[in-house]
């Protein structure tokens, strides 16, 4: 049975989150700290850290509020799952919640946001959609 580590991390975060935690520790892998990266280039979240060296590093986000009890992360949905890939072309690629939201794609230039890979004349496969 695999795993789905980009709805572990999503959810991980969007939980942690809910429970007004300070940080979530998951298991490290490059593909989820450059979600996380993106992440905290677009404001979703406050910090991201690699913790510990191989075989059992840990990859630390800081969770970031909009208020002291409200998180920045209301809800997220994931587009591309395990069981159905989908896969995008540049025209393809509509803004989430009239732009409020933001669509992370997996592109053959790393991962970014679906603004990004419009701009760069890239599709790919969309992960999920933050607001």
């Amino acid at each position: 049975m695999s795993r789905d580590i980009i709805s572990e991390l999503i959810i991980g975060i969007k939980n942690a989150g809910k429970a007004q935690k300070e940080t979530v520790q998951l298991p490290y892998s490059n593909f989820k700290a450059n979600i996380a990266e993106v992440l905290k280039t677009e404001g979703f979240v406050d910090s991201v850290l690699k913790i510990g060296k191989a075989p059992k590093r840990i990859l630390e986000i800081g969770i970031l509020y909009k208020s002291k009890n409200t998180p920045k992360i209301k809800d997220v949905e994931r587009v591309s799952k395990l069981s159905k890939r989908i896969y995008l072309g540049n025209d393809d690629i509509k803004k989430v919640k009239n732009g409020f939201g933001k669509l992370i794609v997996s592109t053959s230039k790393g991962v970014m946001t679906g603004e990004q890979a419009k701009k760069e004349g890239l599709g790919g496969e969309p992960l999920f959609k933050i607001w």
